[in-house]
């Protein structure tokens, strides 16, 4: 059964409720992207194929391949180059992604995640006194900008797993460009608040009218014409020629540093998919340099020893002490793998979990957890903090062969560095390093370093039961709340029973080795009786989920954005 008449419902009605505080210019945003918006939605139910993005053009253009008989990578192509139009300020040509695609026999991870210049240095995000940069300043302009890898991510899936011409999955981007398309009431209440986009004198003149205020309507003919580009020439087209040359030239202006040979330099990166279990489960994440696919293992192997009652007060402190042991080992150990040696089996091995699920007392939260020493940990580095807040987008697609994709894409902070080329946003995800390279004397791992991936918190995430039948596709934006998102969903679905449309509703709990965050009041004050030190207020993810079951499809998008899922 096909959702139907949501876009228009979306964007007629919901204006009214979009007015909302100004984050502080010198200091990072509550949320990558501001809540917006709060609409209740039902469960969306197929029967052979389903996709849920995060805009109602993507979810269609995703469907409308599957139904000329594309692979779930094709539909995730045409929705990813449509989201790149409509939600300009999560993600696009301008960032970078992670895969998981199950084939129906085998599992792939693709990395396509950004790279720093070679010109980067450890101090390139301190000021003169060896301080870190406030946060925009660090941001907004050309050093934050690493190369993108979305395009040859997109062409990689494509070659394995596509089925449909490649020409074929850039048109309902590139007519949706060329005619134009109505701003969602989330963008333009995104774009009355963001403080740094109109400083770049190309995306002020796209997105707002003469007066300031944001355009009602917008058509991208530099983006259409860049499509239609690749469409006939292929990704490469990003990384030599002209249109590299004047992405280099924009960063450049800007004060940044990327190179031709940088962008020349680039490629995707196959990964080993991390996999553990969850009760009668096998859930398999994106492993390094992403450390959402370790933390969320994490997070339900020690919520797994503890078994509490399902959905009760002890179940919610054992995923916050779960989720704060998880963080004090991912900010210690996790970092790219091609850099920094990687103790994942350490991390995942029941022995090491057995020990960390010890020190959660059922009846008191910890003050702050320590990191661990898994086998094979390294010796000589030290925790790293990163601001970690990308602005980010999630596709869950299943086709109608039983192929599955889970991907998570982003640009970093919303409309990341505020750069416009050829009609796309560049991205800031160098600003996902430890802005200092290293505490004590000892370096971190996820500090800075000439052709290095910046440490992501994305968790595209499928389920198995059993060794080969996926039942679960999942993933959110969120920065570094994405793992406590994704980790509580899995759990709300899997051991405490909710549909999806629930499950991605529920109120979100999650502690990152500090405060226990939520938005449930109540709950705060429960959980203050067990000696958290809470933090309530709004958390934007942006969940997408979808169940498979035997000749039904259960799909859930997340009420606190605009995503639906659609199938038939």
């Amino acid at each position: 059964m096909r959702l139907s008449g949501i876009g228009s419902f979306l964007f007629l009605t919901l204006g009214a409720l979009l007015a909302g505080c100004v984050a502080a210019p010198d200091s990072p945003p509550p949320e990558p992207e501001a809540a917006s918006l709060r609409l209740e939605k039902s469960v969306s139910v197929a029967t052979s194929r389903m996709v849920v993005a995060a805009h109602p053009l993507a979810s269609q253009a995703g469907l409308a391949m599957l139904r000329e008989g594309g692979s779930a990578a094709d539909a995730a192509i045409a929705a990813q180059l449509v989201l790149g139009l409509v939600e300009p300020q999560s993600s696009g040509l301008g960032g970078g992604a992670f895969l998981l695609y199950w084939d129906g026999r085998q599992l792939t991870a693709l990395d396509g995640r950004e790279t720093a210049p070679a010109a980067a240095k450890p101090d390139r995000f301190l000021d003169s006194q060896g301080k870190p940069l406030p946060f925009f300043e660090a941001v907004v302009g050309g050093r934050s900008v690493g190369v993108p890898g979305l395009p040859r991510l997109l062409d990689e899936m494509h070659r394995r797993h596509g089925r449909l011409p490649w020409a074929r999955l850039f048109q309902p981007a590139i007519e949706l460009a060329e005619r134009g398309f109505a701003v969602s009431p989330r963008l333009k209440s995104l774009l009355e608040r963001d403080a740094h986009l109109r400083k770049s004198a190309t995306a002020r003149a796209y997105f707002y009218e003469a007066d300031g205020t944001p355009r009602a309507r917008l058509v991208n003919p530099a983006y259409g014409a860049l499509l239609r580009r690749l469409a006939a020439q292929g990704a490469a087209i990003v990384y030599q020629g002209p249109l590299a040359e004047a992405l280099v030239a924009a960063v450049g202006r800007e004060g940044g540093d990327l190179a031709l040979s940088d962008l020349a330099a680039y490629h995707v990166r196959a990964r080993q998919a991390v996999c553990g279990p969850f009760g009668a489960y096998r859930v398999c994440g994106m492993g390094p340099p992403s450390s959402g696919g370790i933390a969320v293992l994490q997070i339900l192997g020690l919520y797994d020893r503890l078994r509490p009652v399902p959905n009760s007060l002890a179940a919610h402190h054992a995923l916050a002490e779960a989720g704060r042991l998880a963080f004090a080992d991912r900010d210690r150990y996790l970092a790219d793998p091609d850099f920094v040696a990687q103790p994942i089996a350490g991390l995942l091995d029941g022995r090491y979990l057995d020990g960390r699920a010890a020190l959660i007392d059922p009846a008191k939260a910890m003050e702050k957890a320590l990191p661990g020493r898994p086998e094979a940990a390294g010796a000589f580095e030290s925790d790293g903090v990163a601001y970690d807040i990308p602005a980010t987008s999630h596709l869950s697609i299943v086709d109608d062969q039983g192929r599955v994709l889970a991907m998570t894409s982003s640009i970093e902070n919303g409309f990341g560095s505020r750069l416009m080329v050829e009609g796309f946003l560049l991205n800031n995800h160098l600003t996902d390093f430890a802005f200092q390279p290293a505490s004590e004397g000892r370096p971190v791992a996820n500090r800075i370093e000439p052709g290095k991936r910046p440490r992501s918190s994305m968790a595209p995430t499928i389920v198995f039961e059993g060794a080969d039948r996926p039942v679960l596709a999942v993933g959110s934006p969120g920065g570094g709340a994405i793992i406590g998102y994704v980790a509580k969903t899995l759990v709300a679905v899997l051991d405490w029973g909710l549909a999806p449309q629930e499950a991605v509703a529920l109120p979100h709990l999650l502690n990152r080795n500090g405060p226990t965050e939520t938005e449930d009041e109540a709950l705060a004050a429960r959980l203050a009786s067990l000696g958290h030190r809470t933090k309530v207020g709004p958390m934007t993810s942006g969940l997408h989920l979808i169940r498979i079951r035997p000749g039904r499809l259960e799909g859930g998008a997340d009420p606190r954005r605009e995503g639906v899922a659609l199938g038939d």
